[in-house]
């Protein structure tokens, strides 16, 4: 019986040992646990205000979007009207150039009549204006016709 009393007294101190070693950090672990306790316990409370901030902030950028909805509504016509005055400053300024090509090519025909003629000076300018006339009336008659 004596080595019994023996192995259980050799047990007991090595049990006491093992939790005098182990206070220290049980009771670090405590102490962490404590604190994640507290971190949770506050949680509830944090995700109801970030909820409720989100939210908040969904509500104005939905009534932002239906403000940048209306005034976009509002400003479509102005932007078809400036598409419309583009394409017909379009088609006056192509029908510009072609007038302004045809005016050159007529002058160029002119000048040759005058040159192969061998007028110049002041009968050579009535041959040539006469010339352009001609052509000018003849043009606003092809423009009156395609209107």
């Amino acid at each position: 019986m004596i080595w019994l009393g023996i192995g259980v007294l050799v047990i007991g101190i090595a049990f006491l040992i093992l939790v005098l070693v182990l206070i220290k950090p049980l009771s670090n672990l405590a102490n962490v646990l404590n604190s994640v306790q507290e971190t949770t316990d506050a949680l509830p409370e944090k995700l109801d205000t970030i909820t409720n901030q989100t939210s908040e902030i969904m509500n104005q950028t939905n009534q932002t979007l239906q403000d940048v909805n209306v005034k976009m509504a509002e400003l479509t016509p102005m932007f078809q009207i400036i598409g419309n005055a583009g394409r017909a400053s379009e088609e006056l300024t192509y029908s510009l150039v072609n007038t302004t090509r045809s005016m050159k090519n007529t002058t160029e025909e002119g000048e040759d009549i005058t040159s192969r003629t061998g007028l110049k000076g002041i009968s050579g300018g009535i041959a040539f204006g006469y010339y352009i006339f001609k052509k000018r009336k003849a043009l606003k008659d092809t423009i009156d016709n395609l209107k």
